[in-house]
Formats: C-alpha cells, structure tokens, sequence
C-alpha cells in the first residue's frame, strides 16, 4: 500500500507553477493523507509559505535531505 495519497515531482513544472501545483494538491487530500514532494533543493521558502496558510492544519517530514535531491512528506491533520 501507498502511504501517499499523491506525489509531486516538482522539478516537472516551470518555477511560476510549482507553488501552484503544491498547495493543489494539497487541498485535494483527505485528513490523514500525505502528499510526497519531491525537489531538487531543500524547499523551506515553502514550508514558511505552509506555515502561514495552513499553520497547525499540515505535518512537514524529511524523507531525503539532499544534496541533490529532497522529499518531503506533508501531511494534512
């Protein structure tokens, strides 16, 4: 079984549609789902983005912590 609901290859979109694409997805998870993104840096800007929009609504787990690649589990409470 998946333990994600949906991933995000972000690396897949151009730079005016990730944060889009993201915050979508996230909006179409069920309490208790995750979603895994999947970046090439480590996306903190947009855990502060998560933060402000979604403060104690979302869970935040590294999978993977670079160099190269990261992957964040986030979840919806």
């Amino acid at each position: 079984m998946n333990q994600y609901a949906a991933t995000v290859i972000a690396t897949e979109y151009p730079p005016h549609l990730k944060h889009k694409i993201i915050f979508e997805t996230f909006a179409n998870l069920k309490p208790a789902e995750a979603m895994l993104l999947v970046n090439d840096h480590d996306p903190v800007p947009l855990r502060f983005q998560f933060e402000a929009m979604h403060a104690g609504r979302f869970t935040w787990d590294y999978m993977e912590q670079g160099p190269t690649r990261f992957q964040v589990k986030i979840g919806k409470l």
